[in-house]
């Protein structure tokens, strides 16, 4: 498991659907080491605190072994390294492998896994498109967050090494399912809701799902 790239970038202001908006998505790679502090890299900043960044949602991950799969959706679409807003493009994390709550070293940083991203209209925007936000939800492929445990720097190529796996056995993909895909699972549910670092408004949304079905 490794880094990838390493992808900041600033709030800027583009047009959308004829008025303005103003977003950090549009991220490009940086070479040599960066410090990771406990809301952001250096470098990068988040343009809405209301959604965007925070302590649990200090770093984005999302997966190079995605980037095939949306070359071969959008074919006529340049795809660099950090063209889903991402701030770490890794190698070897996978939605499906990797559990809410893992712990890793990342250079002199260690980070644990909080929540998948749910994409907001912003990608729409990224790529011109209004159904892009449908696409990327539908796909699955949808990324990660990191908070930060312990500052540090971190660079590209850096080896991904895993400190603890979370003992709920609660991946990235599961809550997602559980969120837009699979809202009856309440076996699984309620594991979700005993993982200590799944952020409050998660676990409120799946408590009241399992309300639903008590």
């Amino acid at each position: 498991m490794k880094l990838v790239s390493i992808n900041v970038g600033l709030p800027r202001e583009v047009m959308w659907q004829g008025r303005p908006v103003t977003t950090s998505i549009f991220k490009e790679p940086v070479s040599g080491p960066v410090m990771l502090r406990a809301l952001n890299l250096a470098g990068d900043r988040q343009a809405d605190l209301t959604v965007h960044g925070g302590a649990d949602k200090a770093v984005y991950v999302y997966p190079a072994e995605h980037y095939d799969y949306w070359r071969a959706q959008l074919p006529d679409t340049p795809l660099p390294w950090g063209s889903f807003g991402e701030n770490f493009t890794s190698q070897g994390l996978l939605e499906d492998e990797v559990n809410i709550g893992d712990r890793f070293r990342i250079g002199t940083a260690e980070v644990v896994v909080t929540q998948p991203r749910l994409p907001c209209y912003k990608l729409g925007v990224k790529f011109g498109r209004a159904d892009m936000v449908k696409r990327f939800l539908t796909s699955r492929r949808t990324g990660f967050y990191l908070a930060v445990l312990k500052e540090g720097e971190v660079a590209a190529g850096d080896a991904v090494e895993l400190l603890r796996r979370d003992e709920n056995g609660v991946t990235v993909d599961d809550l997602v399912r559980l969120y837009a895909f699979d809202k009856e699972d309440t076996v699984t549910l309620r594991r979700a809701t005993q993982v200590e670092a799944l952020p409050a408004d998660w676990v409120e949304h799946f408590q009241s799902q399992l309300k639903k079905h008590a």
